[in-house]
């Protein structure tokens, strides 16, 4: 079994990189876990999109 994270700060580029890992994927997915979380960085808000894909 084997993990793969991803971690990036815009959703769109978070789909591009789990869809091109799972197009070259050579395996079976197990579970994939997915998680947005945002904080304040002075005036901005910043965002973190996250991705797991648990597979063997």
């Amino acid at each position: 079994m084997k993990v793969k994270l991803f971690d990036l700060e815009d959703e769109k580029d978070l789909e591009e990189a789990v869809n091109t890992f799972l197009k070259e994927l050579d395996g079976e997915i197990w579970d994939i876990k997915y998680q947005v979380s945002s904080s304040m960085y002075g005036e901005e808000q910043v965002y973190c999109f996250s991705a797991m894909i648990i597979y063997h």
